[in-house]
């Protein structure tokens, strides 16, 4: 497979903003979600009130936080900037009509080395926000982080920049991002669960630790679509979801679709799960695991279009241990976002290192259905109980010089350039072993695969 190397400040008035004024609901000052909370016009800060009011916004976090007070902000626009996030805050306002704008500062709110924060129901808006300008939330070093119902739009860099932090984001919308949505660096448990990520720049979910660790993450039944590689590159970008260092990450249950790179890359990790995935329309690769991986289950997805479908490849930099079963890979396109690498793109899923590839569903792939190995890149895989059809060869096999061994059984193959076929690196051997497979080569055990 592909071998790669890798990773205007607002005006004190809205109209200068750039923002459309919402429609506000009659009673949105008088009604308290949480029991206990207090209106922030209470404390001086005002809804619509065309100047920053940073000063006045942190000394009622500050107070509200000292009381144990819950915080509410009514319908409106809050100019704010570099807000610090006290210990045990909660802040929730009246969904999608509580919008805080970027004013002064680089961000809108940071939390740093803090237990317990709390943001439900607020828009963080970066609008115009100048260059230079960091992510609309930034946090360092807090235990528990809720983020509920949340929406941050039109960052500068990042939406939401997190390092070494634990606890939920869930439900929450990112979108127009010039970099990433949402960015965990040294996550410690991480819950990202049934968010929406679209329009960003450069990736979606991004989960990566500083060196190879213990991460925990779980990243399910999110939506992300539209993701694009402002930043080029052959993968580091572009990707829906791209776990990096990060090990034991569970990624399940997300839909992803159209993403200049990969819907799921995962590079570098150990015992990743990444299952029950919708992958559509992906500019490469739609699922990876690539580089120094050890341990990877690739179950239950469902692949339509991209130029490959599932990679796991790299034994060459120490990438093995694989399972990728049950999965569902159709109509790729043969065709990548820089010109291809050998073997080339079109391939429905490619093995390397013990490997187990069984009971999958291949339509259409343009070059191998599967292909094992690369080079002398092939130990200890077994191709077993799939269907392929509609392939250019259904079953490729590496028989360069050092290559290990595989098992090849039980696969029901419509191919129209052969069923079985070996390669010496680019070179594709003319005989066909599934008409003869008497004649296969000793690494090569072929057993009960019929023609379709």
């Amino acid at each position: 497979m592909q071998r790669r190397q890798f990773l205007t400040l607002f005006g004190t008035g809205l109209a200068t903003a750039g923002l459309p004024r919402p429609v506000f609901a009659q009673s949105s000052l008088e009604t308290l979600p949480l029991r206990g909370a207090v209106s922030a016009p209470t404390y001086g800060v005002m809804p619509n009130a065309g100047t920053d009011q940073s000063v006045a916004f942190q000394q009622m976090l500050d107070r509200a936080s000292a009381r144990g007070e819950p915080v509410f902000l009514p319908a409106g626009y809050y100019v704010v900037g570099d807000i610090n996030l006290p210990d045990g805050v909660v802040v929730t306002g009246v969904p999608g009509q509580t919008i805080l704008v970027l004013g002064t500062g680089k961000s809108i709110l940071r939390a740093m080395e803090t237990n317990t924060v709390h943001l439900s129901h607020i828009v963080l808006d970066g609008g115009a926000a100048r260059p230079g300008a960091g992510p609309l939330l930034f946090a360092s070093d807090v235990t528990d982080l809720t983020l509920a119902s949340c929406r941050f739009r039109r960052s500068a860099t990042d939406a939401v920049e997190l390092s070494r932090v634990s606890g939920k984001i869930v439900g929450c919308k990112f979108t127009e991002a010039k970099r990433f949505g949402l960015f965990s660096v040294d996550g410690r448990g991480l819950d990202i669960d049934r968010n929406t990520v679209s329009d960003c720049a450069d990736g979606g979910i991004i989960v990566h630790r500083s060196r190879v660790g213990d991460d925990r993450t779980r990243i399910t039944g999110n939506r992300i679509r539209k993701i694009a590689a402002r930043s080029g590159g052959t993968g580091q970008w572009g990707n829906g979801i791209n776990v990096y260092r990060a090990d034991n990450v569970v990624v399940s249950d997300n839909m992803i679709a159209d993403c200049a790179f990969s819907s799921i890359r995962a590079n570098t990790t150990r015992n990743i799960q990444i299952s029950g995935n919708r992958c559509e329309h992906s500019g490469e690769t739609a699922i990876y695991a690539e580089f120094s991986f050890e341990n990877a289950i690739i179950a239950d997805n469902l692949i339509t279009g991209g130029a490959n479908g599932i990679s796991v490849t790299n034994f060459n930099e120490g990438g093995r241990g694989a399972t990728v079963s049950s999965n569902i890979v159709r109509n790729l396109t043969g065709k990548g976002p820089y010109p291809a690498m050998a073997p080339g793109f079109g391939i429905g899923i490619a093995v390397e290192a013990d490997s187990v590839v069984a009971g999958n569903l291949i339509d259409g792939a343009p070059l191998f259905g599967i292909n094992a190995g690369w080079g002398s890149h092939l130990r200890d895989v077994v191709v077993q109980a799939n269907v392929i059809r509609n392939a250019g060869i259904g079953i490729g096999v590496s028989r360069a010089d050092g290559v290990g061994q595989i098992i090849v059984a039980s696969n029901l193959i419509d191919a129209r350039n052969g069923a079985i076929k070996t390669h010496r690196w680019t070179e594709i051997d003319a005989t066909d072993f599934a008409v003869s497979p008497a004649s296969a080569p000793t690494h090569i055990k072929l057993s009960g695969n019929k023609l379709a």
